[in-house]
């Protein structure tokens, strides 16, 4: 009887493969079956149906099917999944990109258009996002223009300023609350406040708690009189990404500018400040609390300051408590005359990273130049050869100065999971966009390499050099990387893919888990009733991890010599079960890094303790079903 189904299967398959290739056919036969469906509920024809059927055929044991992972499935419709394939085929796909993405569930940014608005005197913009202003506030004379609430918690934002305030006189520009908690922030300014005279530009809250931010000032108050502008709370919190500001008040006449509170507690976020005052006359320019906290960053100055006149430039509070990270000055002060440039408490870092300063204060006359607490760990090239340039205070750190941060509960021991044992839970709450897996029949027929990148980019329509591009180059790169030792890996683009590659690991007889949800995250959780997967004995497990791309994609890998607990969490206080975690210890750490946030976190060092953590929200592990 078996293998009659089984048979009735594989023909069932090759008919539906037939008929997807015949759209028109495949669209008459729908028609008919909705009538035949509509009573019973879903199409046999969806993503999700047929997801269903494959777990059917591929897993053999009589487990509950989970919901979790058919939740991913592709929510486009019979009728939609048919077309698109098609278009797939044919190479077509970004002819309906907007409304393949949308039907999909797939991560797109919007086509964003010139924005030809005319806003007449003052304006207060509220609840305002995605859109291209082009031509904006040309001339303005006085007055204020208001952003609050800008862009608030979107998804894939994309905005873009072009010839804002130039030409104003004694104008005022208030962003308030701008583009927070974001993922995927794409925002550029081009030529802001160009030729500007007096009046201010205030970016408050900006880009607060966003994930993979894509900054961009271009060209930003060059050429302005007296006017001055402040970034208070700029991109603090943010995660990966990057920010560039290229050409910054070139040519400005009196013009301060102040930074406090930037990238405060960023993670891996990129910085370039390129062309920073240069050929300014009486500028005062101050940077406070600038990077401080932050993981791993990568900061880049050049030409900063360069062939200044009597301006002051200051860093205050200068990458403190940072976290490794590549930081660069070239060209600072360059045939400046008269400038004052002080750094107070550079560097003073939880684990020294990469600090280079090449051609520093060169040609630079009658220059002041403090170093306070200056924590580099790398000497300085091409410095000036000038009597009058001396360092004052200078305090060379070397090594650590205290442990490397890792958030609590990250990493813990197996001797944790206990009945009664309280302990910290990290915030294992998924940040990544919402996306379902395309059907398996539509990725297969999507390029996937980074050979293909620009056949990618065309259909995705992402520019060169834009947020998505690397987006889908990072993601790529990742799956072609060679396996670590002992390591089987695939990154998967369907729930039909992940089922054969766990299936192909572990045999027919799997099981799949995740943690319930994200209660508990952040505090302290009580470690109630505690069960070991295959009996507590040592197994192999496959991991799924997810990756940031279009479409739902998935980094799934074996995982050898592994112990898998579910445990409930309580409420330390209550008692009461607020979640069911799902934690992997790893036995063997032999080849993993000294310099990991586990030992780190734990002591200790590669191959003499093991490792555990809980699986994040959306991340899921496979292993072999209880007998």
């Amino acid at each position: 009887m078996q293998n009659y189904i089984l048979r009735l299967y594989d023909v069932r398959n090759k008919l539906y493969a037939y008929l997807l290739d015949e759209p028109k056919l495949f669209k008459e036969i729908l028609n008919h079956v909705t009538f035949a469906t509509a009573s019973s509920g879903e199409s046999p024809f969806t993503p999700k149906a047929h997801l269903i059927r494959y777990w059917n055929k591929a897993v053999q044991n009589d487990a509950e099917k989970p919901s979790f992972l058919l939740s991913k499935a592709s929510p486009l419709s019979a009728v939609d999944s048919a077309a698109f394939a098609q278009l797939a085929a044919q190479n077509a796909l970004s002819t309906r990109l907007q409304e393949f993405c949308s039907s999909a569930n797939l991560l797109c940014f919007p086509d964003v258009g010139q924005s030809l608005e005319n806003h007449d005197g003052d304006t207060n913009f509220t609840a305002y996002s995605t859109k291209n202003f082009t031509n904006y506030g040309t001339a303005r004379w006085a007055g204020v223009d208001s952003f609050k609430n800008y862009s608030v918690g979107d998804t894939s934002q994309v905005d873009s300023f072009r010839r804002y305030s130039r030409d104003s006189v004694n104008h005022t520009d208030d962003f308030n609350s701008y583009g927070p908690e974001a993922n995927l922030v794409d925002q550029s300014f081009n030529s802001y406040a160009t030729g500007a005279i007096a009046g201010t530009g205030e970016f408050k809250n900006y880009a607060d708690s966003v994930n993979v931010p894509n900054l961009r000032f271009n060209s930003y108050s060059d050429d302005s009189t007296g006017r001055a502008h402040a970034f208070t709370a700029y991109s603090e919190n943010a995660n990966a990404g990057d920010q560039s500001f290229t050409s910054y008040s070139k040519h400005g006449n009196g013009a301060p500018n102040e930074f406090t509170g930037y990238g405060t507690d960023a993670n891996s976020v990129g910085s370039g400040f390129t062309g920073y005052s240069e050929a300014v006359n009486g500028a005062d320019d101050k940077f406070n609390n600038y990077g401080n906290d932050q993981n791993n960053p990568q900061n880049k100055f050049k030409s900063y300051g360069d062939s200044g006149n009597a301006a002051v430039e200051t860093f205050t509070s200068y990458r403190d408590s940072a976290n490794v990270g590549d930081d660069s000055f070239q060209s600072y002060a360059k045939n400046s005359e008269g400038e004052k440039v002080n750094f107070i408490n550079y560097g003073k870092s939880f684990e020294v990273g990469s600090d280079k300063f090449t051609g520093y204060g060169k040609g630079a006359r009658r220059e002041s130049v403090g170093f306070k607490i200056y924590g580099v760990n790398n000497s300085f090239s091409d410095y000036a050869k000038n009597e009058s340039i001396t360092f004052k205070g200078y305090t060379k750190l070397s090594g650590s100065l205290v442990k490397r941060r890792v958030e609590p509960g990250k990493f813990f021991r197996e001797s944790m999971l206990k009945k009664g044992i309280v302990m910290p839970m990290p915030n294992i709450q998924d940040k990544m966009p919402k996306r379902s897996f395309l059907p398996q029949f539509i990725s297969s027929k999507l390029p996937f390499a980074t050979s293909k990148i620009y056949e990618l980019k065309r259909i995705f329509q992402a520019p060169d050099n834009s947020t998505m591009e690397k987006i889908m180059l990072d993601a790529l790169e990742e799956c072609e990387r060679a396996p670590s030792a002992g390591e089987t890996k695939r990154c998967v683009a369907s729930a039909e893919d992940m089922i054969d590659f766990a299936t192909s690991v572990l045999g027919t007889n799997v099981v799949v888990r995740t943690t319930d949800n994200v209660n508990g995250s952040s505090h302290e959780v009580l470690i109630g009733s505690v069960k070991g997967i295959n009996g507590g004995n040592v197994t192999k497990s496959v991991s799924c991890h997810q990756s940031l791309f279009p479409y739902l994609l998935y980094y799934c890998h074996s995982v050898p010599k592994v112990r898998v607990y579910e445990a409930d969490l309580l409420d330390p206080t209550s008692k009461a079960k607020i979640n069911h975690g799902v934690a992997i210890c790893h036995l063997d750490t032999s080849a993993w890094s000294p310099t990991h946030g586990a030992f780190v976190a734990l002591g200790s060092g590669p191959g003499r303790i093991e490792v555990c953590h809980w699986i994040f929200q959306n991340d899921m592990t496979w292993a072999v079903a209880d007998r």
